[in-house]
């Protein structure tokens, strides 16, 4: 009786751990199944609520992202399993003019288009005067194609094409310096109360409800995935890319319906590591900088191919920004780079070396495959020109500068992003022509 009793007492307790187990059980599951499963906003990004494994092939690449180990590149391709693009060639744009050859025109009348310290949104790194910049002749030098005359701009007039649209600047900083240009050409005519900005981070986005219309700024520096992709925190010994994977990027950028695509410089920094979606072990392929661009832009065409009709949406494709980091290549013999220049090159047949021949012949080709799906605003040659129009050492830098830095401008100088205004807001009128 005593041990009959006795065995009664433990059944709550076994009952009791039973259900811990059970709910133990679920919980976890269902754990399982939050980390799994899609989420509405980001299909590709898995729970932060559970710790990641040491490598997970879905888990999305940051800067904490490395390579297990490297081997050569294999030579596969990057693609979206897209059908072939229509043939034609390149989109040629309906004015018979080319408004991408001509000379740049010195007038105080017309330009600057705006004023830097009118523009609320002007960032530190482009407000030259702002920082000490001691003269304006950058601001007035106006683009005059041959044979034929840009048409003016007018704010009022390009919100009205942006009416009831999303436009979208999808690349690197370059890109980001022609946002800013077309938010600060833009701002001056909608009331302060009527125009939002929200905070930059990897989608930057200036609204006006007056036109229910965005002019907003992805960051996407290899316009494929990479670890490179925070905004800000994207200065990495090891850079590697998902050539096959344009998902992170994709999902801000397929319902916009203007989209100005770059990229370019962040190609020419060495080579660069592969880590493709299937890959099990986390084991990278190493590839140089111009075969990397090419599987990216790859890549990207083919989504442009199967995805963008262009009755409905407008594609266009930017190309480089070119750098003027040598002073002997305008100026023989000479040293430094464009630290206190002031004028822009005047000789026609300029061409200098931050302008790399075999990235121009291999975005052509892939431009030219998306026949009509794609317009080119080939800013290369019209801003090889302008020298000038660098923040040199007039703009924000937010690392401390030694002593001996500062006693050699040059050594510090900015040679590759653009003062504004200035040289932007020529690539935007030309793609205001377009529109």
């Amino acid at each position: 009786m005593q041990r009959c009793q006795k065995k009664r007492g433990q059944y709550p307790l076994i009952a009791l751990v039973l259900f811990a187990f059970i709910v133990f059980s679920v919980f976890f599951n269902g754990s399982n199944i939050e980390e799994t499963s899609p989420s509405e906003e980001h299909p590709f990004l898995v729970s932060k609520n559970i710790s990641a494994p040491e490598f997970n092939p879905a888990r999305e690449l940051d800067k904490f992202s490395k390579c297990h180990n490297t081997v050569e590149y294999s030579g596969r391709g990057a693609n979206w399993d897209a059908p072939m693009p229509e043939s034609g060639g390149r989109r040629e744009m309906p004015e018979s003019c080319d408004f991408f050859s001509g000379e740049w025109v010195f007038d105080n009348t017309s330009h600057p288009l705006y004023s830097e310290f009118d523009c609320p949104y002007m960032s530190d790194q482009l407000a030259c005067q702002k920082h000490g910049r001691p003269e304006k002749g950058y601001q007035h030098w106006r683009w005059q194609p041959h044979g034929c005359d840009l048409k003016r701009w007018n704010a009022t007039e390009m919100w009205e094409k942006l009416r009831g649209k999303r436009l979208m600047f999808v690349g690197d900083s370059l890109n980001r310096n022609q946002w800013m240009s077309m938010v600060c050409m833009l701002q001056s005519v909608i009331p302060s109360n009527k125009r939002y900005m929200s905070p930059q981070q990897h989608l930057s986005i200036f609204r006006t409800e007056e036109y229910n219309a965005s002019v907003e700024f992805l960051w996407a520096p290899l316009l494929v995935e990479s670890n490179s992709d925070h905004p800000v925190d994207h200065r990495l010994s090891e850079r590697i890319l998902r050539p096959d994977s344009l998902l992170r990027h994709l999902s801000h950028w397929r319902n916009a319906d203007i989209l100005v695509f770059n990229s370019y410089l962040w190609w020419r920094q060495g080579p660069v590591k592969l880590l493709w979606s299937n890959e099990q072990n986390g084991a990278c392929e190493e590839i140089d900088g111009l075969r990397g661009m090419e599987l990216a832009m790859r890549a990207w065409a083919d989504w442009v191919a199967s995805n963008v009709d262009p009755l409905k949406k407008q594609v266009f494709f930017v190309t480089m920004s070119p750098t003027h980091q040598s002073k002997e290549e305008w100026e023989p013999g000479s040293e430094g780079n464009c630290y206190d220049e002031k004028l822009p090159i005047t000789n026609r047949d300029y061409w200098g070396n931050g302008s790399d021949a075999a990235t121009m012949q291999m975005v052509g080709r892939v431009l030219g495959d998306l026949g009509t799906k794609v317009s080119v605003l080939n800013i290369t040659k019209l801003s090889e020109y302008r020298k000038d129009g660098h923040p040199t050492i007039y703009r924000k830098f937010w690392e401390a500068l030694s002593p001996e830095k500062l006693a050699n401008p040059a050594s510090y100088s900015d040679c590759i992003h653009w003062c504004l205004p200035g040289v932007p807001d020529v690539w935007n009128e030309l793609l205001f022509q377009f529109l």
